[in-house]
């Protein structure tokens, strides 16, 4: 599996600002602080390395196993950021929410509708594999490994259920052109646990 220099600049670039946006929205009062000079730098040292870790897991993992299904049925895939996009990501979180659509793997060959949708679903099933696996860190492990788990899982799950949406360009879209019934069991799973955790009481304070 080959990356075009361009990929690599873009998918850098989605990272990076995908890093900011989550840091951000998780730590509300961080801009404020960094202006006012109230945050330390060892806090936003430790804050930008748990959101680079933990978002540059959950998004590159995310992208590349639309990668790897899509070569696996035999198509051309590179990875495209949408600058316009990850430039909204960065406001809509100073704004107090999130929209983080970075981009997408581009694909092109002869391709059934069942591969198609295999091709997106494999991003939202990683990321909630993910989860899975941050959660039982989570649950498992105290102080800053545990932060990170919960953090982890947090991010993952958003992700899934966020990608699961079946709107415009996202993964759900796709997967429920495919399957219905797929669909309804993967939206179920991963957008229903998100907004249990977006709108409860499990969302992380770094």
């Amino acid at each position: 599996m080959r990356f075009s220099r361009r990929e690599l600049r873009d998918f850098a670039a989605a990272w990076l600002a995908l890093t900011v946006a989550f840091a951000l929205f998780f730590n509300r009062g961080l801009l404020r602080g960094l202006l006012a000079g109230f945050v330390q730098p060892d806090v936003l040292l430790r804050i930008a390395a748990e959101s680079l870790v933990v978002v540059g897991t959950g998004f590159l993992l995310h992208e590349l196993a639309h990668k790897v299904a899509a070569v696996r049925f035999g198509q051309a895939a590179e990875f495209r950021a949408d600058y316009s996009m990850l430039g909204l990501a960065v406001v809509s979180a100073l704004a107090g929410f999130l929209f983080a659509a970075p981009g997408a793997v581009h694909h092109r060959g002869r391709i059934t509708p069942r591969e198609n949708g295999l091709i997106a679903l494999a991003g939202p099933a990683v990321n909630a594999i993910l989860a899975a696996g941050f959660l039982a860190v989570a649950l498992l492990a105290d102080g800053l490994v545990g932060a990170v788990g919960n953090l982890g899982f947090v991010v993952n799950i958003l992700l899934a259920g966020f990608n699961m949406i079946p709107f415009g360009p996202l993964d759900g879209r796709t997967v429920l052109d495919w399957s219905t019934p797929v669909f309804a069991v993967s939206f179920a799973l991963t957008a229903g646990v998100a907004a249990v955790v977006l709108f409860g009481p499990l969302l992380p304070a770094l």
